[in-house]
């Protein structure tokens, strides 16, 4: 029953005619996902799909954050307690529920009013409509905790508009922080209000009495602006993060970094540098590699593949990363993790290969189930 009662207080739901109203309610966390609050979002979803009279669906963030992220501390604490399968049940239910956002066939408009990291991209990027506002702060920063960009990541980061072509592979690998602004120029974000307006906003999407995204969109557009981009923002630097960023490995990355170093003293560069040699090796390297597998995979292939390897990675047999990386950056807070293999050279192309493979000699494992999404129209499919 208390656990009933965390997931009903945890997300908040209004009901407004034919919209339904969800908020994401652990201020405290920064609403970092529990494990209830992600079984109740899939639980409402689903439920919302079936429910005629639902048109659209809002997500937003209670306090300074729409999501920072998966609880993962929590993960961490069941691997160290010998339960990596407990673990496994949360990443699973996480990534089901991005499928079933990827592939809902009504409207989704979150609003990203403060942090957006990690699992918190992963439950608003896959919807129709991600409002970005003067406060929105965009990071997947999961390399410098000996993750990898999942939730979906390898399908959106990889689909990302064309002329910002090795983004993808610069804001997956640094977990470099997007503004808004840059939010809405990269394709993240679909629309840019400013905060003052999003209770007006909120209020005429109420309004909105149709499943069809056009009405929603035409609500949006009204509202909508267009910030300028700072100038120390990457977008500035995207002739620099092609060149660089285009390479075939994350060494050839850092060198081809470090030569750009030499010919301009640019603050920019020696960040993107120092942020990638603080991160995980392990992390760096099956990150690349899941980024550009995705570009080639529906979201459903990626989340099936991420889930194998986030099994790896709790597993901890090929690298205890994961682990090291929560303690040092979440836990003890002394951002000095002890990374094995500690170099790039040691994290070598088969210890790769691991990550991507079935989690074979583990009884019972399964692949990912992603739930069957029958008679779906054709605008639920691919909002990227």
């Amino acid at each position: 029953m208390a656990v009933e009662m965390a997931s009903q207080s945890q997300v908040l739901v209004e009901e407004k005619s034919s919209v339904r109203i969800l908020t994401l309610n652990r201020p405290k966390q920064l609403n970092a996902l529990s494990f209830q609050m992600i079984s109740r979002l899939l639980q409402l979803f689903l439920a919302f799909e079936e429910d005629s009279s639902v048109k659209l669906v809002i997500l937003k963030g209670n306090g300074r954050a729409f999501c920072a992220g998966g609880d993962v501390a929590a993960v961490v604490r069941d691997i160290e307690q010998g339960n990596w399968r407990l673990g496994a049940n949360f990443f699973s239910d996480e990534y089901m529920l991005n499928y079933v956002m990827a592939t809902y066939s009504k409207a989704q408009v979150s609003i990203l009013n403060g942090i957006v990291m990690g699992g918190g991209a992963g439950v608003s990027v896959h919807g129709r409509f991600r409002i970005a506002t003067e406060n929105t702060v965009f990071a997947m920063p999961e390399t410098a905790l000996g993750l990898f960009p999942d939730v979906g990541a390898s399908y959106f980061l990889s689909r990302l508009p064309g002329f910002f072509g090795n983004k993808r592979e610069y804001v997956g690998l640094t977990g470099a922080r997007l503004d808004g602004a840059e939010m809405l120029a990269c394709g993240l974000a679909t629309h840019f209000v400013p905060s003052t307006r999003l209770t007006a906003l909120e209020a005429d999407l109420c309004r909105v009495g149709s499943n069809d995204p056009t009405f929603a969109s035409t609500i949006l557009n009204a509202y909508t602006q267009h910030p300028r981009l700072k100038p120390q923002s990457a977008y500035h630097r995207l002739d620099v993060i092609d060149r660089c960023f285009s390479r075939r490995t994350v060494e050839e990355i850092i060198s081809a970094l470090e030569r750009e170093a030499t010919q301009e003293a640019d603050g920019w560069i020696s960040a993107t540098i120092q942020a990638l040699k603080k991160a995980s090796p392990a992390s760096l390297k099956i990150s690349l590699r899941s980024i550009r597998e995705g570009r080639l995979q529906g979201v459903g292939q990626c989340l099936i593949r991420e889930y194998r390897m986030v099994c790896h990675v709790m597993k901890g047999e090929i690298s205890k990363d994961f682990v090291e990386g929560c303690r040092a950056i979440l836990v003890d807070k002394d951002k000095n993790p002890k990374w094995e293999p500690r170099r790039l050279e040691d994290m070598k192309d088969s210890m790769v290969e691991q990550y991507f493979e079935r989690v074979e000699e583990e009884e019972e494992w399964e692949d990912l189930k992603l739930p069957p999404r029958n008679n779906l129209p054709a605008l639920a499919i691919a909002k990227l």
